[in-house]
């Protein structure tokens, strides 16, 4: 008999609640998350603090903001001295396990990082840049199909591809060499190009079955007495987008939703930053966005097979499954593509369902959640906390246990129905430089309400929506006297949430609290 709940954080990688709920409206199946929305509650406002891979995926496993672990943006470590709430889990008897993508330190870093000093027993990882254990399992077990893999890399400036693996070969020049000649088209997808495209090789060779391997694995390798947490990350549905062919045909391409319109173009106000760019909408837009809805009915079967196997390991009805994506994708709405500084729903609001053996079924939940609260609640799942802060000497008199340690809360007691009093009622979100910029204009802050979205990028503009009349914000009212007080007042907290992010205070090169 287990004493405690196993957990599953069930990760993908730039997927928008938008998109989510485009195929629950009829774009594409999506059985498997169905099943899990019946047995649990979904949120629909959920909001990333900072749209990018490696400052949210760092939020999410030490609870802390941007600002409290210090990832700005990708190109940062996350310091493994912080705590987390894997390892707390792992300091308490569960056995802990992580599959796919963690990207805690930077792809250029290296393609065979070390992530078990974070509080992981088993690591297999597989990221953006494609190299390391994934790549090497295909060079040795799927030989045949080594170049088509090597066709789909598309970040080869990493500096290990020069002198990759033990015997350093020049990989690099191997890849940009087949990239340079390769043909993503098929007669059966004649659209297909580097931005999107069907997989080149077979669906089991993928990285997200891969993933999904090494997830099956763990759970049939961890003793039948002992808990654990499963965090299966996938890559997809990043960018390029590329699931397996035979996908292709669940989506209804013609129920894809048309992009939101370019809106900032014509806009006198509109924010400087975005009008350096020029708009993005290809001619085959609903190709490329049929290419990432067949990724999310791919990423569905896997949380199916998951699922399955825990069910006949006899596992599921004591374990949690947390259901969620670190950032969302723009997919040509308002012209643009990716996250990051471009503050627009698509962008950072993103999916998150909760289910578990003592929680409502069936649920919808629309307070303003942020994804701060995953690691509270996760811990909350466990029973335990993070270590207090360190305090020390007669000078603090509040006691340990009251010191803060986490910027979220718990999002349980909404599983459960329960009343909660004093949450949120608003939702923020930050950017830094993306990594191919050096200037503070991108660094954007938003506060989203269930009305209003506003964001001010610094010295050069504002936007202000109304998400009731207007929810493809394509009116931007920052300039419209009618609605100057709005303004005033989501300014004024804008800046109480922005002197907030720096709450609770950081542990970083943190000795103690209370030493004169």
């Amino acid at each position: 008999m287990r004493d405690h709940p196993s957990i599953l954080l069930f990760m993908v990688d730039q997927l928008s609640a938008q998109w989510m709920e485009a195929a629950w409206s009829g774009v594409c199946p999506t059985p498997n998350i169905d099943a899990l929305r019946a047995r649990g509650t979904t949120f629909t406002q959920t909001f990333t603090s900072n749209p990018v891979c490696c400052p949210t995926r760092a939020t999410i496993a030490t609870g802390q903001t941007t600002r409290g672990h210090g990832l700005l943006e990708n190109g940062y470590f996350l310091d493994p001295a912080l705590p987390t709430f894997m390892r707390v889990l792992q300091e308490n008897g569960w056995r802990t396990g992580v599959l796919g993508k963690v990207h805690f330190y930077p792809h250029f870093a290296g393609f065979y990082p070390d992530y078990k000093p974070f509080g992981f027993d088993v690591t297999h990882i597989t990221e953006d840049g494609r190299g390391g254990e994934w790549l090497d399992w295909v060079e040795a077990n799927h030989p045949e199909h080594f170049a088509s893999v090597l066709a789909t890399i598309w970040p080869s400036k990493i500096p290990d591809y020069v002198a990759y693996g033990p015997d350093k070969i020049d990989l690099r020049s191997r890849i940009e060499a087949i990239r340079a000649d390769f043909d993503f088209a098929t007669p059966e997808f004649p659209e297909n190009d580097g931005r999107a495209y069907t997989l080149p090789f077979p669906e089991e060779v993928s990285q997200t079955n891969w993933i999904t391997g090494h997830a099956l694995n763990f759970l049939a390798s961890t003793r039948d007495d002992q808990s654990f947490f499963a965090q299966v990350s996938y890559v997809q549905p990043h960018s390029p987008f590329h699931p397996p062919g035979e996908y292709m045909q669940y989506v209804e391409s013609d129920r894809i939703p048309e992009p939101a319109p370019v809106e900032w173009v014509d806009d006198p106000h509109a924010p400087h930053e975005l009008k350096r760019r020029t708009p993005d909408i290809p001619d085959n837009w609903r190709y490329q966005r049929q290419c990432y809805f067949a990724d999310i009915v791919h990423l569905d079967r896997q949380l199916g097979i998951v699922v399955n196997r825990l069910e006949e390991l006899g596992r599921l009805d004591d374990t949690y499954i947390l259901f969620l994506s670190d950032h969302g994708e723009l997919l040509f709405d308002h012209g643009f593509t990716s996250k990051e500084e471009k503050h627009y729903d698509a962008c950072f609001r993103v999916p998150l369902i909760v289910a578990g053996p003592d929680l409502g079924r069936g649920q919808v939940c629309e307070k303003i959640i942020q994804l701060e609260d995953i690691c509270p609640t996760i811990l909350d799942i466990a029973g335990l906390q993070l270590p207090p802060m360190p305090k020390m000497g007669p000078y603090l008199p509040t006691p340990v246990a009251e010191i803060p340690t986490l910027a979220g809360r718990s999002v349980l007691p909404f599983c459960r129905a329960e009343a909660v009093d004093d949450w949120r009622n608003t939702a923020y979100c930050e950017s830094y430089n993306r990594i191919d910029a050096e200037h503070f204009q991108q660094w954007a802050r938003t506060v989203r309400t269930k009305r209003y979205r506003y964001t001010l990028y610094p010295e050069d503009g504002e936007q202000l929506f109304d998400l009731i009349n207007d929810p493809d914000e394509q009116h931007n009212l920052s300039a419209d006297p009618a609605y100057a007080t709005v303004r005033t007042e989501l300014r004024d907290q804008l800046l109480t949430l922005v002197i907030k992010q720096d709450s609770p205070k950081t542990r970083r090169s943190h000795f103690a609290l209370g030493v004169h």
